[in-house]
């Protein structure tokens, strides 16, 4: 009886509390829809399709308004004016990461994804420019991607034209590409330990984006506490940081400080250069979650955008036809594709953006947080507000890019048939958070990309109007459909 008294007390107090920190918000806060006690909103959104559920939102109260998800508040910014004046005109104070528990609880606030203030400034800022100088005076970055394309041709070719699943082949390009960079090593595609951390990051992003896991983000606490997908994320997680953590102790054991090698060695060297300075940033658990977060941001997005992108060129043969002629002018057939060509290829450079921008891959970003009191649009945002930024409103901005639904790379070429830049363009945000390794990404996808389409015709194993372009999941990223191609050499 005590037990049930103390819970009753216990739960009306949460009521109580849940309903004086909603009512104390609100009349300062955008508007939005009526939240209830505890849950907030959630009953009013679908977790299979958030997107979908924020545009329904703005269209009752425009494109800053607010959404309760359990206790706390969130102000979505939906189109690109909301979007780019909050990122890009009010950049420092909307440069906050805000809350994302299922993250929090694997890397404590460690790394560069997830933390905020001073250890974030220092940790972007040496990766930055780790990143940018890396291969000075030895091999480029644009090298060792031209190396791994080749390499993923000739693995290509092993399927000798039969129907295969390119999830994994497509997979262990990028990552290899940042192997590279931050061990010094790549591997064979058959290796069973990179086959591993490929099937382990698959699995997380999938698993990120199912209806699940964006409940246990809202009710942490209470999710803990049971089975599901969250604990198959966490261990996938400690495999990783795992097999990384080993590769830091190799790398401290063999470090040559006038010599460095890699990412890591980058790493250890500045910590070797802090080590008496209490406040440093540069610990071993920095460089572990920094390494983490490189490793999988660079990889798995990718991965599926090369996934995705060919799907796309499977289904729509005529303009995979005219990438391919493009090519054949430009490069022909006895030399490798360079980054010089891009200039050249308006078209190609057409389809890659259209690739991003139709997939609209990560359609609410990473949360923002807000880094003091802003007054934003006449409405008052208190220091720490999450902020959730719509992505989507803006990658498919019906009057940037007419009939948006409709995969078309003409939606980035002019009427001379040159490429057309869009400042509309943010598949990898924008801001003081913009990804930190889209450079990268976007010479590997061009890269990639034009050395897949220079070596082979895609096939593929249904009529192309059959083929189906639609998300399986489509929360936190969207994934696509597994499906068959061939590779068939010309």
């Amino acid at each position: 009886m005590d037990l049930v008294v103390a819970l009753v007390l216990g739960l009306s107090c949460l009521l109580l509390l849940s309903v004086w920190r909603q009512s104390s918000g609100r009349g300062k806060l955008p508007p939005g829809p009526t939240p209830l006690p505890i849950i907030g909103n959630i009953l009013q959104m679908d977790f299979k399709d958030i997107s979908k559920s924020l545009t329904k939102f703005s269209k009752v109260y425009g494109p800053v308004f607010t959404l309760y998800l359990g206790l706390e508040p969130s102000v979505v910014l939906h189109g690109y004016d909301a979007v780019k004046e909050a990122l890009v005109d009010l950049g420092e104070e909307f440069a906050g990461r805000g809350s994302f528990p299922l993250s929090e609880k694997v890397n404590r606030n460690l790394g560069i994804l997830f933390s905020n203030g001073k250890r974030w400034k220092e940790l972007r800022r040496f990766s930055l420019m780790t990143l940018r100088n890396f291969g000075m005076g030895k091999r480029s970055i644009e090298d060792r991607v031209q190396e791994e394309a080749h390499c993923l041709v000739e693995e290509l070719r092993k399927t000798n034209g039969s129907p295969c699943d390119p999830t994994f082949i497509l997979g262990c390009a990028p990552c290899n590409v940042i192997c590279s960079i931050i061990f010094q090593k790549r591997f064979d595609y058959k290796d069973q330990n990179f086959l591993n951390l490929m099937e382990k990051f698959n699995e997380n992003l999938r698993l990120l984006s199912s209806p699940w896991i964006q409940v246990y983000n809202i009710f942490p606490a209470l999710m803990d506490y049971l089975p599901g997908s969250q604990n198959t994320i966490i261990k996938n997680f400690d495999y990783i940081r795992s097999y990384v953590l080993e590769k830091i102790k190799e790398h401290q054991e063999s470090l040559d400080v006038n010599n460095p090698r890699d990412f890591i060695d980058c790493f250890l060297i500045k910590m070797k250069e802090g080590k008496d300075n209490q406040q440093t940033e540069f610990t071993i658990e920095n460089l572990l979650n920094t390494v983490t977060d490189v490793f999988g941001a660079g990889t798995e997005t990718t991965s599926t955008t090369m996934r995705y992108g060919l799907l796309l060129l499977l289904k729509h043969t005529e303009i995979t036809a005219k990438v391919q002629e493009e090519i054949d002018h430009v490069i022909g057939r006895d030399r490798s594709p360079c980054m010089q060509d891009r200039s050249r290829m308006p078209y190609t450079e057409a389809v890659l953006h259209e690739i991003q921008r139709y997939i609209d891959l990560i359609p609410t970003s990473l949360p923002h947080a807000v880094t003091c009191d802003v007054k934003f649009r006449n409405y008052f945002i208190p220091k720490g507000t999450r902020i959730i930024t719509s992505l989507t409103s803006v990658l498919h901005d019906n009057k940037e890019f007419p009939n948006p639904e409709v995969f078309d790379p003409g939606h980035f070429m002019d009427e001379s048939g040159n490429f057309k830049k869009s400042d509309y363009f943010m598949p990898f945000s924008s801001g003081k958070r913009i990804c930190l390794g889209e450079g990268l990404a976007r010479m590997e996808l061009f890269l990639f990309l034009t050395t897949i389409l220079q070596n082979f015709k895609l096939k593929p194993v249904i009529d192309p109007k059959d083929i189906d372009t639609t998300p399986i999941a489509n929360s936190f990223g969207r994934v696509p459909p597994l499906y068959q191609l061939c590779f068939i050499p010309v």
